[in-house]
């Protein structure tokens, strides 16, 4: 086979996901920079909830780039056993700034195809995860 049908986010899916992390963002009294991306890291949505830090605008963006592309939680490297702070920084220095070793960034799956990514800044890093989460759950709800 030469070619595979693939599962695309559409901006109605993207759209409920963002309003399932808000949801989760309000009820934790924590205003969020909430990004959505698809397969390729090219922004879908984006809302600055009022209140949001302007400084996590940015971070919120490569959280969910990062997380689109590694297909894999954004957060220090390796997942497993200690992180390395040399090898943290050095993953956002050698993709000139599209990956980041800080938590927040989720990948979206349907039915074991990666169809995007969740990323969320503007809390403590837990909250950022909670929040994407919650976005996450979404849409394994709607798949």
């Amino acid at each position: 086979m030469l070619t595979r049908n693939n599962i695309r986010l559409t901006l109605e899916g993207a759209r409920a996901i963002l309003a399932a992390a808000e949801k989760k963002a309000r009820e934790i009294k924590v205003p969020m920079n909430i990004a959505i991306v698809d397969e390729g890291a090219h922004l879908l949505v984006f809302a600055r909830m009022d209140g949001a830090k302007l400084s996590s605008i940015e971070v919120a963006l490569t959280k969910a780039r990062a997380a689109a592309l590694r297909r894999a939680p954004s957060g220090p490297s390796p997942s497993s056993g200690e992180p390395s702070a040399v090898l943290s920084l050095g993953l956002s220095l050698a993709t000139d700034g599209k990956l980041t070793a800080i938590r927040g960034g989720l990948p979206l799956v349907v039915d074991g195809q990666y169809v995007g990514g969740i990323g969320v800044s503007a809390g403590t890093e837990d909250e950022d995860v909670a929040v994407a989460q919650a976005g996450v759950d979404a849409l394994k709800a709607m798949a």
